[in-house]
């Protein structure tokens, strides 16, 4: 089989076979854009449950923090697909000791359509990442600028924590017209005497990592009186690849 060498989003040269036959994806989103364009995903991580129909039947490796090397030999990929802040450098380190490991790094819209359009072109399905990458920019296009106001972003409850800077969530935050009222970097615990100092005009709970729902929002309400609680779909604003379709303005 013919070999391809390729530099990652990390700046990282990884030579693959070409094309792949057997891939373990560590990311839910990009799971998710694999299996959408035809890729031959054979291992997914706990949390990859999309798309549902085709991810079901596929062996579970573990998490995406703590996945299991031995279920992941026993696969025997040709191809690993991870990113630098979902996955942890250890285990990858450890990988990259036996198999190919394609590293994403997103942190804006850019970047999600670099990595589609890499792993497409890895996958030599390069008509069917077209399609996707096109319709992931008109749906974002769309929303841009669509929202307004101060918000905080908030992934975790006790402690609280936010979506701060340095994160794909602040770059869609700010790309659909919204102003980050948090600026510390990745995602600080917030305290409720500081969540009421920022002043948000919205404070939106994640339903992911953190499953928030309406019952989190009525016992925060006498909190933050003068801020309008809302949940919204995690995956949504975090999942950076063909999930991206499905904004709608």
């Amino acid at each position: 089989m013919i070999s391809k060498t390729y530099t990652d989003q990390m700046g990282r040269e990884v030579t693959i076979a070409s094309p792949p036959r057997r891939i373990v994806s560590l990311v839910p989103s990009q799971t998710e854009f694999l299996i959408d364009i035809g890729a031959p995903v054979v291992g997914r991580t706990k949390f990859c449950v999309h798309p549902t129909d085709q991810v079901k039947d596929l062996p579970v490796i573990g998490g995406t923090k703590n996945f299991h090397i031995d279920k992941i030999r026993q696969l025997k990929p040709d191809l690993i697909i991870g990113n630098k802040e979902e996955n942890y450098r250890e285990g990858i380190e450890e990988l990259e000791k036996e198999f190919p490991v394609w590293m994403s790094d997103i942190y804006t819209l850019e970047d999600s359509f670099e990595m589609m359009y890499a792993l497409g072109g890895i996958c030599n399905l390069n008509e069917q990442k077209e399609t996707i990458v096109q319709a992931c920019h008109t749906a974002t296009e769309k929303i841009k600028n669509s929202k307004s106001g101060k918000v905080i972003y908030l992934i975790w409850k006790a402690p609280w924590m936010a979506a701060g800077k340095n994160t794909f969530i602040d770059h869609l935050l700010n790309h659909l017209g919204y102003e980050n009222m948090v600026k510390e970097e990745r995602y600080p615990e917030l305290t409720d005497e500081k969540i009421s100092e920022l002043k948000p005009d919205k404070i939106l709970f994640s339903s992911e990592p953190f499953p928030f729902k309406e019952q989190h929002l009525e016992e925060v309400k006498s909190k933050w009186p003068i801020s309008e609680c809302q949940l919204v779909d995690g995956e949504l604003y975090s999942w950076y690849g063909s999930r991206l379709r499905k904004w709608k303005s």
